[in-house]
């Protein structure tokens, strides 16, 4: 018999978890005055939680939930990457190259339990500053 060692398992991004990141990234943006749209996904990229602000712009509901996908795909914060899809960056013809929903605005931040990626936040609504503000809060929260 053959024994194979897997990877200690990582407990995932749980619902409690979602409206966790949800009311900690809606209370800052309500302290700041930011009528706001906050998603929260999955490793998957699955929604788990999602709440407008009903002053938000519509599109902020759409925004939000871009940034916290393209903060699953690529494992990093969206602020870290807007630069890599301007002309000339590592990652400039990204957004058209592939059918997928990704936004390359701050506002998307990925979420980490124990070195592995369990999910995302993503914020709209403000200034793309703010919208970072505000996920980077609730992940730190969790943390």
């Amino acid at each position: 018999m053959t024994t194979t060692l897997s990877p200690a398992a990582v407990t995932p991004l749980t619902i409690q978890d979602a409206e966790a990141l949800l009311a900690t990234a809606r209370t800052a943006a309500e302290a700041a005055g930011v009528a706001a749209a906050v998603s929260v996904l999955d490793a998957g990229g699955h929604l788990l939680a999602f709440r407008r602000d009903d002053r938000a712009v519509l599109i902020a509901g759409e925004t939000s939930t871009r940034k916290a996908f393209t903060a699953i795909q690529l494992g990093a914060p969206t602020a870290d990457l807007v630069d890599a899809v301007q002309p000339g960056g590592l990652f400039h013809t990204l957004p058209t190259a592939l059918d997928r929903p990704l936004l390359f605005i701050a506002g998307g931040v990925p979420v980490f339990r124990d070195g592995r990626l369990i999910g995302a936040v993503g914020v709209g609504g403000g200034a793309p500053e703010q919208d970072h503000g505000f996920a980077t809060a609730a992940v730190e929260a969790l943390a």
